[in-house]
């Protein structure tokens, strides 16, 4: 593995996150308008530089892992695009700018969610398309381009957000709230890891243990987002805060209460960086993340 931070990482893909945006007729300005404002509005960048730490991680070229990454990113912004229409979530507020649908309209945001995502499944299929003839290599980017199908589609984030609506204002258990959030926010990021992980040629030892890394991570993510939105500040957070409680979501808060949902933050992350201990000194970039929302949901 090389020395690359989370940053050096993050800087790379942003030098390249337009590179798979297919270029439009001139009469179709306006989708790539809004496709590409929500595209370069910031973000954490979580999920494409998993990817890529993963990739590295395993020995594999983060270069060749770019249409990859950034086919996560089109994935990703796609579905907050979606989740921030009115029919949805109805947020004003995305990244600290206006939502898409706020810019461009309800119809102009649900076609520019669109193509992100068509636009993530072109780029990964034009890189595979380069492979045909090398079959090993082929076949890392068929399993890399499958855990992004399966994360994204009805078993991942697509799964989740309609297991969300349908928890609002109702009574929900433990185990339905885990549930939304491993597909709804953890799915996207075991993708993205174990993505990574096949297109660096990882073993079944290694692979395992991403996961376990991964699934504990996403986790965590969601309660530290779910704490944040009933103790952070709008700067903070890039959106309104306070809008789970107004739209009635189930919530780690809402169910278990904010103390004992630090307590589970603290267990998750600690069983997420567990899992790499066999590989620590290696593993700083997925150590230092862990820690790093651990600190941010306090």
């Amino acid at each position: 593995m090389t020395d690359n931070t989370f940053n050096d990482y993050r800087e790379l893909l942003e030098e390249h996150l337009l590179d798979f945006i297919p270029d439009v007729d001139h009469k179709s300005i306006t989708l790539y308008e809004s496709m590409k404002y929500s595209l370069s509005a910031g973000g954490k960048r979580i999920r494409p530089v998993l990817l890529l730490a993963a990739c590295d991680f395993c020995g594999g070229s983060i270069t060749e892992a770019l249409p990859y990454a950034c086919a996560i990113e089109y994935i990703h912004t796609y579905s907050l695009i979606h989740d921030d229409l009115p029919c949805m979530d109805n947020d004003d507020l995305r990244r600290g700018v206006p939502t898409n649908h706020k810019v461009y309209g309800d119809a102009v945001a649900t076609l520019a969610g669109d193509g992100l995502q068509s636009a993530a499944f072109e780029a990964m299929n034009t890189d595979m398309l380069m492979y045909f003839d090398d079959g090993d290599a082929l076949k890392r980017r068929i399993r890399a381009a499958y855990e992004i199908s399966k994360g994204s589609g009805c078993r991942g984030i697509v799964a989740g957000q309609i297991a969300d609506m349908e928890a609002e204002d109702r009574n929900c258990s433990k185990e339905m709230l885990d549930y939304i959030h491993l597909t709804k926010t953890s799915a996207l990021i075991v993708a993205a890891v174990k993505a990574g992980a096949q297109l660096g040629n990882a073993d079944e030892k290694m692979l395992e243990d991403l996961t376990i890394y991964a699934e504990n991570l996403g986790l965590a993510f969601q309660i530290c987002d779910d704490l944040l939105d009933v103790e952070g500040s709008e700067e903070e957070m890039g959106k309104k805060t306070g809008m789970d409680c107004v739209n009635k979501k189930a919530t780690y808060p809402a169910l278990y209460g904010i103390e004992e949902s630090k307590e589970r933050l603290d267990e998750l992350t600690a069983t997420a960086i567990d899992a790499l201990s066999e590989y620590y000194d290696n593993a700083e970039v997925f150590v230092k993340l862990a820690k790093d929302l651990a600190v941010r949901g306090r």
